[in-house]
């Protein structure tokens, strides 16, 4: 098959494939599961194409910035199907992008096959595919770091290193927490400037040994350390800075966009997550240091066949523990949040990665291609099992509708706060927190009939509401999230005490919601 053709035959099949997660999306969402990323999405989504009032904040603080501006592509399709439709069609370009670095080292049909059937089947990616969340954006340009840091070790062209810092500039501003990634690269950079140093020796160690005892290699080593530094960081370092003054400049804070929560979804997904199952999470692998790289194996064994092709490059091998020592200090770093799926199903992009650029290599082909759908069989399988021992509710609700067709944790509640509040008067304005409430402002049908915070009349609408709306939604006190807004039953109180000339109406209640009027 000419290589054209190849190419051809190939964006069929991500084509296809991406079509494969759209109708698993959309059918997951007439179940009833939505997750809380998509959901925040679509609420912002609907505030900077429908809203009033200053949005610029919201246009360019929402984090994860990148993936949300990707949906901007969909949402004229429809708001609510816009993320699952730039996952499903992502996820079929990281499959193009993977086959792609394939045809170019062999022909035979077998790989891109095996690399469809993981895609089709493995939980991860099919949740990765049909969930609307943006870890395909990470995905993609995870790939394309690592292929590039490989490229060079090819090459020795230093393009490939600036390629590469391209790719984790877009990498962090699809998931802020990638930026820790660089700290373990400054070893990487040594053995990539030791590389690069023409010496008879071909390992690295003893390389290092002849650079630090020779002073002329010693000086080179150095200022070739410095340089691939500078070409690596510089920009990501540069981005981050620029978009840090960015958030003093509209929101008075450097770090608004990974600790708000009106910026970021996660911020108090991640606390009442942790807050509420650290108690009933039983008889699962823990997650604690070293064990998190055991849990990696486990579940992603083709990890183990990447560590043998690279089993004679020393610097490969260098890079292929980077990502181990990156998510074992995310555990350390963040040790009340729990390690999502996104963070350990980059070991199976890293894997396919390995056996894509060394499939030229091996020798024993047949027996290699038994190996290889053993393994693919076994990652599978250790897929649902990852998912359905997480401690994210999230996934464990994923798995159960694929499997059972019945969703744990519907929005159902949601859904009927919201379609009280789309049936209220035309004229009828309600005053609601979106830090915890954007699931309810995602489905309402006008968000203009809505006071949020990112509107200048907000606060005052809070201390007066009676001049600015007619409805007031509260978080009950059963509802996890109540402590993390203002507008909760303490906020009734209070405003019952200093108003008495104003009363409220309960209109509308639910476990975690209460709908007051203003009379």
């Amino acid at each position: 098959m000419k290589q054209q053709s190849k190419t051809l035959y190939i964006a069929i099949l991500a084509f296809v494939l991406a079509v494969y997660y759209l109708v698993w999306g959309v059918y997951l969402a007439k179940l009833g599961f939505f997750n809380k990323e998509e959901l925040f999405l679509i609420e912002k989504a609907k505030i900077i194409f429908e809203g009033t009032g200053n949005r610029l904040k919201v246009m360019g603080l929402t984090s994860p910035l990148l993936p949300f501006y990707n949906t901007f592509i969909f949402t004229t399709i429809s708001y609510t199907v816009a993320p699952i439709l730039a996952s499903a069609f992502g996820t079929g370009i990281l499959f193009y992008l993977i086959c792609s670095t394939l045809i170019k080292r062999t022909n035979d049909e077998f790989y891109i096959l095996a690399i469809l059937l993981l895609f089709l089947f493995h939980p991860g990616l099919l949740y990765v595919g049909s969930a609307g969340k943006s870890t395909y954006m990470v995905l993609i340009f995870f790939y394309l770091f690592f292929l590039n840091i490989f490229k060079f070790y090819n090459s020795n062209t230093t393009f490939h290193v600036s390629i590469s810092s391209i790719c984790l500039v877009v990498l962090i501003f699809c998931d802020y927490k990638f930026v820790w990634l660089t700290l373990f690269f400054i070893p990487l950079v040594l053995s990539i400037s030791i590389h690069t140093l023409n010496l008879g020796e071909k390992e690295s160690i003893f390389r290092l040994f002849l650079s630090f005892n020779n002073p002329s290699l010693r000086r080179k080593l150095i200022s070739k350390s410095m340089a691939i530094f500078v070409i690596l960081f510089i920009l990501p370092l540069a981005s981050i800075l620029i978009y840090k003054m960015l958030n003093l400049t509209h929101a008075n804070d450097l770090n608004y966009f990974i600790d708000s929560p009106y910026s970021n979804w996660s911020v108090l997904a991640e606390k009442i997550d942790y807050s509420t199952l650290q108690d009933t999470v039983n008889h699962k692998l823990p997650e604690i240091s070293i064990i998190i790289s055991a849990r990696v194996i486990i579940f992603f064994p083709l990890i183990l066949l990447a560590f043998y092709l690279f089993r004679d490059n020393t610097y490969q091998m260098l890079t292929l523990l980077t990502p181990f020592f990156f998510i074992e200090f995310l555990k350390i770093k963040y040790a009340k949040v729990f390690i999502t799926e996104q963070y350990y199903i980059i070991f199976l992009i890293l894997a396919l990665l390995c056996i894509v650029t060394k499939i030229n290599t091996v020798r024993n082909e047949g027996m290699f291609k038994v190996i290889l759908t053993l393994m693919i069989v076994l990652s599978v399988y250790t897929g649902y099992s990852i998912m359905y021992t997480s401690a994210i509710a999230e996934e464990n609700n994923f798995i159960s509708c694929i499997l059972h067709k019945k969703v744990t944790d519907s929005q159902e509640e949601v859904k009927s706060v919201a379609a009280y509040i789309n049936n209220l008067p035309q004229e009828s304005h309600v005053l609601l927190d979106d830090a915890i409430a954007y699931p309810i402002a995602s489905f309402s049908r006008d968000i203009r009939s809505l006071t949020l915070p990112y509107q200048d009349d907000y606060l005052s609408a809070i201390e007066a509401p009676q001049k600015y709306d007619r409805y007031i939604l509260i978080a009950s006190n059963k509802n996890s999230a109540n402590s993390y807004t203002e507008l909760n039953t303490k906020y009734v109180a209070l405003y019952k005490s200093a108003n008495s000339n104003v009363s409220l109406r309960k209109v509308f209640e639910t476990d975690n919601w209460i709908l007051f009027q203003v009379l």
